[in-house]
């Protein structure tokens, strides 16, 4: 069994640039997105990290590098998809996710079976091996004083 642990955070992008908030692949009603040169979708890429983690493969950032072009306004879910690929063929399979968004507004309750749903299907795993929590930090630090999203992930992998 291996474990890894991901983590990643954007900060929101200026209204003026009209971006998407996508979390798990899953587009959010907000004012405003999130800064990023992909989607900047803080879930996908924090349990992206949290899968090369266990496996040892690296991070996301050194595989999908915010420099290339490629990936200028990419869909996480596909890089997600991607790194699930990288570690099956090291060996491995997912035994599940757990995750956490913080993130004083929006309020995410509402759309966390759809994150769930769509995270599952670009891991090639059932829902129920995947768990998406959110929360606030009531009004404290970076993202209590809504200037942007954070996400932590855990995952368990089987060799």
């Amino acid at each position: 069994m291996r474990i890894g642990q991901g983590y990643d955070v954007h900060r929101f992008a200026p209204q003026a640039d009209k971006r998407p908030l996508i979390l798990g692949g899953t587009h959010i009603p907000y004012g405003c997105g999130l800064a990023g040169h992909s989607d900047a979708d803080v879930l996908a890429h924090a349990i992206s990290d949290a899968l090369l983690g266990a496996a040892a493969l690296g991070d996301i950032g050194g595989h999908f590098p915010d420099t290339e072009a490629a990936y200028k306004d990419a869909d996480s879910l596909v890089l997600l998809s991607k790194v699930c690929e990288m570690v099956r063929r090291a060996g491995f399979e997912i035994c599940n996710i757990d995750a956490t968004v913080v993130a004083q507004a929006p309020r995410l309750s509402g759309f966390i079976p759809e994150m769930r749903k769509r995270l599952a299907a670009a891991v090639g795993t059932d829902a129920g091996r995947v768990s998406v929590k959110a929360t606030t930090e009531e009004g404290l630090g970076f993202t209590g004083e809504g200037l942007g999203i954070s996400a932590h992930a855990v995952v368990l992998l089987d060799e």
